[in-house]
């Protein structure tokens, strides 16, 4: 266990071989070192894994502690993990979905000219991610969290020399920055109440210290998910992560699927103890939750950019893995967030396997046909989409449904509604997706189109490794089966004391069969009612989306131009800042800063020229002035 730290410390050593000599070595190489370095790290978690399973559930807790990185009088931060149940998911599923990644970017990114800085930065992002969820304390969680910031603004703008790029990088590292802020008054509060910032010495003392509800407890929770709201792109704070779709399209699916935006989900479910004490926060988490996937789904109605449409869908996922833990199903919201990593990671992989094959177009209604053109693409790409759409058998079906039974066992018989809803809008809008590229008459540029072949080896395995995972990836949480539930029994105790203040030990281990299987139903119908939905009307009836929007044109636009909330937080935020920020140059800047620095050179240059007058190199002017000077002495002299 002492080991742990090669975790981290692989991808950080690709990061620097890379970084460092990335240009000298052949691309070969540079792509052997980044992925070998994923490889390895998730070998080792493997190996953590069997280890932490010979321990009994209660003693699957570790905290190796490494050094002592800052003490000031009663504050002390140590550089050590937590490695138990929660914190080894994670570890897995970044290691091990990010090690899919990077090999499918060997193929993709393998004729861009900044080869071997894309793999460095890559590899910072995952060893980043990974010390935010192996930290066993706020401060170190919080490196973790501004590495992956650091990270997006590199990959987000990665082709710097084009502007959407770059602005769509400053746009995220702003955007978080705002998060960030909120997060660090979090941890800041929570160090003057507790005296602590290790996570289980402040969840103890918390349980001792505060009865359910407490107003301390409950600023602290709202602090942090101002943070989590901004990492992981909850409304208001969603706005830079369609716009991330700048950057290569694999970062596009490490930052959505494995890495930064589950980020706010970890947090959460990690500091469970806090939330279940502030019901208050809990409830404001579902609400935010809820609000924030429908909201993004029925934007993803209506968006033609094929990686647009995938990003909005992350946002929305995001939203119902917040709405399980804030009803309090922790083990339900971080089994989404695991087969969200799976179908996610294989919906935008096979998006860039689309966006390679036809040379970089993005317009789905500049596609069609792609289905004989790229068969194990398009097999795959489905599955995805009947995984996010909650298909039964595969993963999204039994993760989704666990959030929605919870949901409405604990009384949120509007947010069930709402998010069931937006299931059905998740169903429509991947399989308008679906039938718009692959389906159809070819709408492609004809030089595209002459060009069309399907992925190469490196990125079709991956392709098919992830396919496999959101089949069968929900199976590790079955209901209604004697010993189904592995999953949940694996977190159980990393959520015992929260599960035990709501007052629902186990969560959704023991629900009513009969009562889910009618739920499962349900929701089930209504993912088949937005499929068959989005089939007549891209499929039997191209025309009807036409006629649709002609109809309803004003309901259309609100939708195209996403509630036209960039719109109004330019005229509201940036607009106004930028305003200021001129009035600020012209008046404090330009007139006071730089009238005091050139005031002070134009009164020593009329000094000067006044003193100048003095030097006149004549010998009788010098001699005149010794004359001057010693009668007024002697005057001087004389007056006293």
């Amino acid at each position: 266990m002492e080991t742990a730290w090669v975790i981290p410390a692989l991808p950080f050593a690709g990061f620097l071989i890379n970084g460092l000599w990335g240009r000298r070595l052949p691309k070969k190489f540079v792509g052997w070192i980044a992925c070998g370095a994923m490889g390895l790290a998730f070998l080792a978690a493997s190996r953590l894994l069997w280890i932490l399973l010979q321990e009994t559930p209660t003693g699957r807790f570790w905290e190796p502690v490494y050094y002592t990185w800052i003490r000031a009088g009663d504050f002390q931060v140590d550089v050590s993990f937590l490695i138990d149940p929660l914190s080894m998911v994670m570890i897995l599923v970044v290691t091990g979905v990010g090690f899919l990644i990077h090999v499918y970017s060997i193929g993709y990114m393998h004729e861009d000219p900044g080869y071997p800085r894309y793999f460095a930065y890559l590899n910072l992002f995952a060893s980043a991610m990974l010390l935010l969820v192996m930290a066993n304390n706020l401060l170190v969680m919080f490196v973790g969290w501004e590495g992956v910031g650091l990270c997006s603004y590199l990959l987000i703008g990665f082709w710097y020399e084009k502007q959407s790029a770059s602005d769509a990088g400053k746009k995220a590292f702003i955007v978080n920055r705002i998060g960030d802020f909120g997060f660090l008054l979090g941890i800041f509060l929570t160090f003057w109440t507790f005296g602590s910032l290790n996570f289980r010495e402040i969840f103890e003392a918390a349980l001792v210290r505060f009865p359910t509800g407490d107003a301390v407890v409950v600023g602290i929770t709202l602090l942090l998910f101002v943070g989590a709201m901004g990492k992981s792109a909850q409304i208001p704070l969603y706005v830079w992560l369609p716009d991330a779709m700048e950057g290569p399209t694999p970062v596009s699916a490490l930052i959505h699927a494995a890495t930064m935006v589950t980020a706010g989900v970890y947090m959460v479910a990690r500091c469970s103890v806090l939330y279940a004490l502030a019901p208050f926060s809990m409830g404001f988490v579902a609400m935010i939750g809820c609000t924030t996937a429908v909201f993004a789904a029925s934007i993803g109605l209506v968006q033609n950019d094929i990686k647009r449409v995938l990003a909005y869908s992350t946002v929305s996922q995001l939203g119902y893995m917040f709405l399980g833990c804030g009803v309090g199903a922790f083990v339900a919201g971080i089994f989404h967030l695991m087969t969200h990593a799976f179908f996610k990671a294989l919906l935008f992989l096979g998006a860039g396997s689309v966006i390679h094959a036809l040379s970089g177009e993005q317009d789905i209604q500049r596609m069609g046909g792609l289905r004989s053109k790229l068969p194990v693409t398009f097999a795959t790409f489905v599955m995805g989409s009947l995984a996010i759409a909650g298909i039964f058998p595969f993963a999204g079906f039994f993760s989704k449904d666990e959030i929605l039974f919870e949901t409405l066992m604990s009384g949120h018989w509007v947010l069930y509604g709402l998010a069931l809803g937006g299931a059905g809008l998740t169903a429509f809008y991947m399989f308008r997706l679906v039938f718009l590229t692959f389906f159809g008459e070819s709408r492609m540029d004809p030089h595209a189109a002459h060009h069309v072949h399907e992925a190469p080896r490196t990125m079709a395995v991956p392709l098919m490794i992830l396919a496999a995972l959101s089949l069968t990836g929900g199976w590790v949480q079955i209901p209604g089966i004697e010993g189904g539930r592995v999953f949940g029994a694996f977190l159980d105790p990393v959520f015992h004391e929260a599960s035990q203040l709501l007052g629902h030990h186990g969560g959704a281990t023991h629900p009513p069969l009969w009562l889910e299987g009618a739920l499962m139903g349900v929701s089930v119908a209504v993912a088949l009612a937005g499929i068959f939905l989005a089939y007549g009307w891209y499929m039997k009836d191209p025309q009807r989306p036409v006629r649709a929007a002609q109809k309803f044109a004003r309901a259309y636009r609100w939708l195209f131009h996403k509630y036209y909330v960039d719109e109004f937080y330019q005229a509201t935020v940036v607009n106004p800042l930028k305003q200021a920020a001129e009035s600020t140059h012209q008046w404090v800047d330009r007139r006071f800063i730089d009238g005091a620095v050139d005031g002070t050179g134009s009164a020593f240059r009329s000094l000067s020229a006044v003193v100048r007058r003095i030097q006149t190199g004549l010998v009788h002017h010098y001699a005149l002035s010794v004359l001057a000077g010693a009668c007024v002495l002697l005057l001087f002299v004389l007056a006293l």
